[in-house]
């Protein structure tokens, strides 16, 4: 190959692959560079719109944003999409939908576009769409459609509104890693919304608005990471196992659980919840068996002063688990430096302890709280180790 044949002796396809890790616009202006990229970029197998802070093209306007977007959909052909990105972040307004003409256009142009890359059989997608204010607020809904696709491996969704029949994925068999950061899930009714999603492997849900969605069987999960503030919260902050009629709305007479039932396959999980909200408390009423689980990590939400019961529920229903690290955090503490206490079961252990090697105990300051903790678990036999 002649040294000035460059990126150009390349076949089409590859530079295709090459195209897609730049941001659209800048696909787009490959254009120029000769007659044979006039083309290439219609076909790129990434395509990425990214419209950080209202930026775009050098300035806010959601009018630019648009136009770019309406032009690209209608010359891009429809050859399949690897990954595709869209992240447009604090062009909104109002959390459930726009005040202004642009920027209900603009909504309308990023449903289009993600139906267009399920079409193109898109195997990555990810949607980053908020405003920040104050606090992070979901400003995006997305129409309420299942997703039906046989490419899709993994959905990941930062700032959106979701409604009862997106959340329904079992048209979708390979999709296996699946992530709802701030979003909201609106159901427009008196019943939770449940996702469904059976063939996952991952799935993270944080810091989400609303009623928890309900969670149903999903055998191949390995890892989850989930953290419950959403909830209105229990009459009675200090209750343990809540049976507030009022506060758990449409699961009053329910006797089912709605986030452990289906997380109950995975080996590694997180449970994370501030101290006022009801689920876990109330899904331990009828706790599933973790047979699978060897990692585990919880937060203070699990270790009430005087009070184990949560702890012990689920590290009875966790027969295999090798590893329980507990982060435990508080205002006071916060600017002190950061101990780890690390707890060593000996022979003699306790049944549920079966199997457990290491209990790590992460917190700002061994304090009354983690005294308490190495108490309790002292029952259990168990050596401390400060680090």
């Amino acid at each position: 190959m002649p040294p000035s044949a460059g990126i150009n002796v390349l076949p089409d396809e590859v530079l295709q692959h090459i195209l897609g890790f730049l941001e659209a616009k800048e696909s787009v202006r490959s254009c120029v560079l000769a007659r044979r990229w006039c083309h290439l970029w219609k076909s790129a197998t990434g395509l990425r719109i990214l419209a950080d802070a209202g930026m775009f093209l050098g300035r806010v306007s959601v009018e630019k944003l648009c136009n770019f977007m309406e032009s690209l959909l209608r010359h891009r052909a429809g050859s399949p999409l690897h990954t595709c990105e869209l992240r447009l972040t604090y062009f909104g307004r109002n959390i459930l939908g726009c005040l202004y003409e642009d920027e209900g256009r603009l909504l309308r142009l990023v449903n289009t576009w993600f139906s267009h890359a399920v079409r193109c059989q898109v195997r990555a997608l990810r949607l980053n769409a908020y405003s920040e204010g104050h606090f992070t607020m979901p400003i995006l809904a997305l129409d309420e459609r299942s997703v039906d696709s046989r490419h899709l491996t993994a959905l990941h969704l930062d700032g959106i509104v979701v409604k009862r029949r997106f959340l329904d994925f079992s048209n979708c068999p390979l999709l296996e890693h699946l992530e709802f950061r701030n979003c909201h899930f609106h159901s427009g009714g008196d019943s939770r919304l449940r996702i469904c999603a059976p063939s996952l492997v991952s799935l993270l849900l944080d810091d989400i608005w609303g009623w928890t969605p309900m969670l149903e069987s999903m055998p191949s999960l390995v890892k989850a990471v989930v953290t419950s503030g959403c909830e209105s919260c229990c009459h009675d902050c200090n209750c343990d196992f809540c049976d507030d009629s009022y506060s758990i709305g449409d699961d009053a007479g329910s006797n089912d659980c709605v986030l452990l039932k289906g997380l109950s396959e995975a080996m590694d999980l997180t449970l994370i919840s501030e101290p006022e909200t009801f689920i876990f408390k109330k899904d331990l009423r009828w706790c599933p068996s973790f047979s699978k689980l060897k990692t585990l990590l919880l937060n203070e939400y699990w270790c009430v002063p005087d009070d184990f019961r949560a702890l012990v529920c689920i590290l009875e229903h966790s027969p295999v688990l090798e590893k329980l690290t507990l982060e435990l955090s508080s205002e006071e503490d916060r600017q002190q430096r950061e101990r780890k206490v690390t707890l060593r079961p000996m022979e003699g252990s306790a049944a549920i302890l079966e199997h457990l090697k290491i209990i790590e105990i992460k917190c700002d300051a061994v304090d009354e709280r983690i005294f308490k903790i190495t108490l309790f678990l002292c029952a259990f036999h168990i050596r401390l180790i400060l680090n």
